[in-house]
């Protein structure tokens, strides 16, 4: 399913795209060395209830995954990528910490997500990874205009994780989303320009560059959910919601 909103609409979707923003940067802003990932979990499912706001993970259970997923947010470890189940694990300085949330408000989705190194030993690769990422997203949302393609968005990505010199997985990428979480398109995180779906004006895409430092390989933990890099090695995964608009890309999930 593909919904095209009217300007209305993608109005209306602004709130949860400044909520998931807000959370996400305060979650960031409370997580040192010490903190538990079920304590992150826990803090973001308050701030649903008190925003009223809905989980789109707790009930979610896709055919990839072991479901429902149970928590409120993903929160991916070190070599952990995509769908980390916050599980009783306290974090370390030097940790590098994906969180990955998504609600609805008022019956509108929004999706984003962050990594960051925990405390104060950043390892300079660390920081390569995750720059590389947030440089991806960028390059990605300058391609959501009207009539560019996905396959825009996805070379654009592609190209500078590649020139970065990592190699890229498209078995998971971004997605469309608007009164459910994942909707077509899928935006893969490399491809070819000019191809795929053209964009209009009222979609809103979830765009999600991440990338392993030695590998493209995942491997699925005993959780049944949490992805991780089949060598171990360290990963990151920067994500922002996106409306295309008549005067070009928005992104709903900015922190104020």
């Amino acid at each position: 399913m593909i919904e095209v909103l009217s300007e209305q609409q993608v109005d209306q979707a602004r709130p949860a795209g400044r909520f998931v923003g807000r959370v996400l940067a305060e979650l960031r802003e409370r997580t040192r060395p010490g903190t538990n990932l079920l304590e992150i979990d826990e803090w973001a499912r308050t701030m649903i209830a008190d925003e009223g706001a809905v989980s789109c993970y707790v009930d979610y259970a896709p055919s990839f995954g072991r479901g429902p997923f149970g928590k409120v947010i993903c929160t991916s470890v070190n070599d952990a990528v995509l769908h980390g189940l916050p599980h009783d694990y306290r974090l370390v300085d030097g940790d590098l910490l994906t969180l990955d949330f998504a609600v609805s408000v008022q019956g509108w989705v929004a999706d984003a997500a962050i990594s960051f190194v925990v405390g104060d030993r950043v390892d300079p690769a660390d920081q390569q990874l995750i720059e590389a990422t947030r440089t991806a997203l960028a390059a990605g949302i300058a391609q959501a205009r009207p009539g560019r393609r996905v396959g825009d968005i996805s070379h654009a990505i592609g190209t500078v994780l590649t020139r970065a010199g990592y190699r890229v997985n498209t078995e998971f990428g971004g997605h469309g989303v608007g009164t459910t979480m994942h909707q077509d398109p899928h935006v893969a995180n490399n491809g070819r320009p000019g191809r795929g779906l053209k964009l209009k004006p009222g979609m809103l895409l979830a765009i999600e560059p991440w990338v392993m430092a030695d590998t493209d390989r995942l491997v699925m933990d005993p959780d049944g959910w949490t992805l991780r890099s089949s060598t171990g090695c360290r990963t990151a995964h920067t994500e922002h919601t996106v409306a295309i608009t008549r005067g070009g890309p928005v992104i709903l999930t900015e922190p104020a």
